[in-house]
């Protein structure tokens, strides 16, 4: 049977009642192929409409898997073919893209808890990073390929991309010296990913193009140089050096070379805003907001390490009397730090919004500023983007609007967000704040936290580990959330000085550092 034939006998199923799941799950996902391969829209469309019935069945995990991968690459597709994708689009809002990540995570979450074909799991795990490195995102996209090739390290999608991503990171970077290692490594990757035979001919294409670039903006040197990452200090102490190997493992330090990965070249927060052009008689405020930022991260990155890796009673805890309310509550310094570091975390991102309301003279009400509402303007009581928005082309500022679609706001138009736990995470920052967290102890795995919600009304209820993971992701995004900041304050004050242009004088204060002896 050819191409066509089978095209057209794909396409010809008016519905799949007399295929049993699995067999269904392979024919959509045959027609998501062979439409895609000889560009036929309606086979695409066709094969939504049936995965819309498809997804009424009552299925097992690993279909519930598949049917959201195969869902996210029919609406990938279609977007190809339907040219709504291309390197110069900069439309900020993006719904086939909001779908396809919701899509993904759902499949991912499903893979992780069944048994699904490793390669099946790599191509979830890269798609995903290719969708977050598109929308602006690319410390998540190199998390999510490296995630990919921990499962098979030669998988040459997951490589190509991450070789993409890592060129658009660095071009992105306003540190030459880093820029100069994200183009080495990327340049690197390219080679490796060249050499595969398994990979599409489009695939190939672009990255040999981006081998080109870098070739044309890398000195020969450069490009065969050995780079040694690892010959750099952790510490003077014992404690220091584990904490610091602790902060490289999680990808916690604010360091763009902390994405390349456990790296010691890596294990300082070097990041600030760069600079920023000002009237004459106004002082260094950005500098200093991005300071006080930056101190409180640091420090509930601390505290969050403290609270996860003590299980000692603290001399604090003696002789405080509790009552046994028999459903294996945790109480401790320790879970209190991990609360500390989370409400600190969450508390960041409105203060990112708070520099940008400022920054980019977006004039909202201070009252009215928050993280996930920045964004957007009311006409005629609909949400829109905001005009200063919709032509911007700062790659790492829309990463910052993408990102904040990861959090859930208990507000009309703002209750939609495409990461699945956000509700929870709200949930836990609101009863944290104003209400009260219950933690119970994962050792009491024989009783369901669901039998205690109707014993406990007042509480939010969760295990300590769930809890402690989330803390851990929060942190992580909290800290991609600073990352981008200072990325897209560096491209717009580029904008901003070609606005100027070259007549208009700008004098320049230099701001040394804050040395290490004045901490205290």
């Amino acid at each position: 049977m050819t191409i066509f034939e089978q095209y057209r006998y794909l396409f010809e199923m008016d519905n799949l009642s007399d295929l049993d799941n699995d067999k269904a799950l392979v024919n959509i996902g045959k027609l998501i192929d062979i439409s895609y391969d000889l560009k036929k829209i309606d086979g695409l469309k066709k094969a939504v409409k049936l995965l819309k019935v498809y997804g009424k069945r009552i299925l097992s995990d690993e279909q519930k898997c598949l049917y959201n991968y195969f869902f996210a690459n029919a609406w990938s597709n279609l977007s190809r073919l339907l040219r709504r994708r291309t390197i110069k689009s900069w439309r900020w809002e993006q719904k086939v893209i909001e779908k396809e990540i919701i899509l993904l995570r759902n499949a991912l979450k499903f893979g992780r808890i069944t048994e699904i074909p490793k390669i099946r799991l790599c191509q979830i795990y890269t798609n995903l990073g290719n969708l977050m490195d598109h929308v602006g995102r690319f410390v998540e996209a190199i998390e999510y390929w490296d995630l990919a090739l921990e499962i098979i390290p030669d998988f040459p999608m997951a490589i190509g991309n991450k070789a993409n991503g890592l060129t658009y990171y660095a071009r992105s970077l306003y540190d030459q010296v880093q820029r100069a290692i994200f183009l080495k490594l990327a340049y690197d990757y390219m080679n490796e990913v060249l050499l595969h035979d398994n990979i599409y001919e489009e695939a190939r294409v672009g990255f040999y193009k981006c081998k080109e670039w870098i070739e044309k903006v890398c000195s020969p040197s450069l490009l065969k140089e050995e780079i040694n990452m690892n010959n750099f200090s952790l510490g003077d102490s014992d404690e220091e050096v584990k904490y610091k190997k602790w902060c490289l493992e999680k990808r916690l330090f604010l360091n763009p070379l902390n994405d390349l990965g456990n790296y010691a070249i890596a294990a300082n927060d070097v990041i600030s805003v760069p600079g920023i052009v000002v009237k004459i008689g106004e002082g260094p405020y950005y500098h200093g907001f991005f300071n006080q930022m930056k101190q409180e991260f640091v420090s509930a990155r601390y505290i969050l390490y403290e609270g996860l890796k003590s299980r000692e009673l603290h001399f604090s805890d003696k002789d405080v009397i509790l009552y046994n309310t028999l459903d294996y509550p945790v109480y401790s310094l320790s879970v209190e730090k991990v609360k500390f570091a989370f409400r600190v975390a969450y508390s960041l991102f409105d203060k990112i919004a708070f520099f940008l309301n400022h920054y980019l003279r977006l004039n909202i009400k201070e009252k009215k500023v928050s993280f996930k509402t920045l964004w957007y303007d009311y006409q005629q009581k609909k949400k829109v983007l905001r005009s200063d928005f919709r032509k911007k082309e700062n790659l790492p500022l829309r990463g910052l609007f993408w990102l904040s679609k990861d959090l859930f706001e208990n507000e009309p138009g703002f209750r939609d967000a495409i990461e699945p736990e956000a509700k929870d995470i709200y949930e836990i920052r609101n009863h944290l704040e104003h209400k009260y967290l219950k933690v119970y102890d994962d050792i009491w795995l024989g009783q369901s936290v669901d039998k205690w919600e109707s014993a406990d009304i007042l509480a939010f209820h969760i295990k300590r580990k769930e809890f402690e993971s989330k803390s851990i992701k929060l942190v992580k995004m909290v800290r991609a959330a600073l990352i981008y900041l200072t990325l897209a304050v560096h491209i717009e004050e580029i904008e901003r000085a070609n606005e100027r242009g070259k007549d208009v004088k700008v004098l320049e204060l230099y701001l040394d550092s804050w040395n290490d002896e004045w901490k205290v």
